[in-house]
């Protein structure tokens, strides 16, 4: 039975090595990664990984990393590329081939056929003197000293290794293209990382109240406003133009300060100068206004007239937090 304290140790001395491993690769980088980084962007059809048992795995990933910064991908198995699914490659595709020795059985049948149909091979291997590595028009050494696992047989630090360079191509893609976080949340409408990119100030006060009154409302009709918008708050303004804001803890104060409230309106206990937001703003940084200037509700403008709340509330039922 193994102590708390061995698995902790374990643990962290397979973090260790995958990340010296990790660490390691800046070495290996030469001109043929930029190379490669150039003639996939240059390129103008698809990027086709491949590669067979645990390299297949992280070829699914790298994938799903390009595709969504922006460099279209399919995954192709290199067992079954053999066996019929050799025409997923077209003409303009690239290939990049995912092999840690680069020796494997499918990989010498599918590297000379792909290369007969004149597409470009791009090697993530480690061993740059395998077969993939010198038949490749791109070699990418993806070398590890020893696994994590004790009995350096399992792959853990070299999928590893794999996984961070598919991630350093992406990201130099990215880059070169341009890429943006508005393009980002084309490709990641759904969830709460798509909504942080795309949602907007005007979405989320679609469906509030408006609650407002003017400077002269008595308090008896803010405190019948803010209850009916249940917002917790209303703005006070004069031709549609905010002029300051009450909060429910406003009244609070005003009743704890006050025994004889009849003769006091609006103007009397508004904040004025509150924080605004525009209608047009990412729902991001009414997330930031917030938190900033620690309140939960903030008015919204278009331009200079009041169109709405945003409440913390809003945020939270959207994922936004």
């Amino acid at each position: 039975m193994k102590t708390k304290n061995t698995i902790i140790e374990n643990a962290k001395q397979t973090i260790l090595a995958e990340s010296k491993a990790i660490a390691n690769l800046v070495n290996f980088l030469n001109d043929d990664f930029e190379n490669a980084v150039n003639f996939i962007h240059n390129s103008n059809g698809r990027v086709i990984v491949t590669g067979i048992g645990k390299s297949a795995n992280i070829a699914t990933k790298i994938v799903a990393t390009f595709n969504s910064t922006g460099t279209p991908a399919i995954f192709m198995h290199a067992a079954d590329a053999i066996h019929g699914d050799l025409g997923t490659i077209q003409k303009n595709d690239v290939v990049i081939c995912i092999s840690k020795s680069g020796n494997t059985p499918e990989i010498k049948v599918l590297v000379p056929l792909i290369k007969n149909y004149g597409n470009k091979i791009i090697a993530i291997t480690g061993n740059i003197e395998s077969y993939l590595g010198k038949n490749a028009d791109f070699t990418l050494n993806s070398y590890v000293e020893k696994e994590a696992c004790p009995n350096n047989l399992a792959p853990t630090s070299s999928t590893t290794a794999q996984l961070v360079i598919g991630d350093a191509l992406a990201v130099c893609l990215l880059e070169i293209n341009n890429f943006s976080s508005k393009d980002f949340a084309k490709y990641h409408p759904g969830g709460a990382l798509g909504k942080k990119l795309y949602l907007r100030v005007s979405d989320l006060i679609e469906k509030n109240e408006l609650p407002k009154v003017l400077p002269t409302t008595p308090i008896k009709d803010v405190i019948i406003e803010i209850t009916e918008k249940r917002l917790g708050t209303t703005a006070v303004v004069e031709n549609n133009k905010i002029v300051g804001i009450i909060t429910d803890g406003d009244l609070r104060r005003m009743l704890k300060d006050n025994t004889d409230i009849s003769n006091l309106t609006a103007i009397d206990i508004m904040s004025k100068n509150p924080k605004t937001i525009q209608v047009d703003a990412m729902a991001i940084e009414a997330l930031e206004a917030l938190e900033n200037n620690n309140i939960t509700q903030i008015l919204v403008e278009d331009n200079l007239t009041y169109v709405g709340v945003v409440h913390l509330h809003d945020l939270l039922k959207e994922g936004i937090f």
